[in-house]
């Protein structure tokens, strides 16, 4: 050892300084004809040497895991049933997992019954904050939300544009396709398919899709589930009825355990509960020194 670990890294240092220079030697002055795509060519994986992109004309591709501020999914705009269906359930498990907090979603509501409905109404996210840690999408369990790849967000007015409601961030499930094609193959067969797991659900029922009223199920089967109930409610209040109206049971006078006339314990006399007492007591002698025998 003795310092031969350090000798060699600066070997390798030493190597890969020169072979850059060697390589634009070798590159020559293709790097300014026109007729050579020099993006293509030196961004390649054989590429070595010093260069420069000449950004924003050229830009260094990013790969296909690269994170920056998440967007939420939705259906192709041009979807057969659900164009444009968020596939957000507003269950708020990413603006839990956030570190630093800058998600707030707003749950949507059934405007007649109040009820919520499995869907975000708003949905806001502060890129200022944001720390791009992809935690919100790793533990979306509808894989709804996801790290985009756009990262020229930068404006002179961060108190509104840096803000980004549903509108800025809901994108197409082709646009997940186009950045990440091997992530989304690998999500859509552990998904099974590349349907919403709800839609799937639904598909396989023949019911309702979360959240459209229009796919709900009939209004003959929500009133047959209504004269059900009353129909049970009926039969309770009919055997009460006749548990009301029959004659109470004459109860039999059953011999005493101690030989009397068969008076319970709370109307007899004292001294007769005194009895019973320590014949009791008796019996659990017995059976104490019963026990001890065996």
């Amino acid at each position: 050892m003795n310092g031969s670990g350090f000798i060699k890294g600066m070997f390798v240092t030493l190597r890969h300084f020169v072979n850059s220079y060697v390589d634009d030697v070798r590159y020559g002055f293709r790097k300014f004809s026109p007729q050579v795509d020099n993006f293509e060519l030196r961004q390649g994986t054989q590429a070595e040497g010093v260069f420069t992109v000449q950004y924003p004309d050229e830009k260094v591709a990013v790969p296909e895991r690269f994170r920056f501020v998440p967007f939420l999914v939705v259906n192709n705009f041009d979807h057969a049933s659900d164009p444009g269906k968020d596939w957000c359930t507003s269950c708020g498990i990413c603006a839990k997992v956030c570190p630093p907090q800058c998600i707030w979603i707003v749950r949507s509501e059934d405007p007649t019954t109040g009820r919520p409905v499995p869907e975000p109404e708003a949905f806001f996210i502060d890129i200022d904050i944001c720390m791009n840690c992809g935690f919100c999408a790793e533990f979306c369990p509808f894989d709804a939300i996801k790290m985009d790849h756009d990262y020229e967000l930068a404006s002179f007015d961060r108190t509104n544009n840096h803000v980004f409601d549903k509108p800025k961030l809901s994108k197409e499930m082709r646009y997940w396709k186009s950045i990440a094609p091997t992530r989304a193959v690998e999500e859509m067969q552990v998904r099974g398919g590349w349907e919403h797991k709800d839609a799937q659900k639904a598909e396989r029922r023949g019911g309702a899709v979360r959240g459209k009223p229009e796919a709900a199920a009939p209004a003959t089967a929500a009133v047959a589930e209504d004269a059900s109930k009353e129909a049970k409610r009926e039969a309770v209040r009919a055997r009460k009825a006749e548990a009301e109206a029959a004659p109470a049971p004459v109860a039999e006078a059953t011999p005493a355990a101690d030989g009397g006339s068969g008076a319970k314990p709370w109307t007899a006399s004292h001294d007769e509960n005194e009895k019973r007492k320590a014949a009791a007591l008796a019996r659990k002698a017995a059976r104490a020194a019963k026990r001890g025998e065996g």
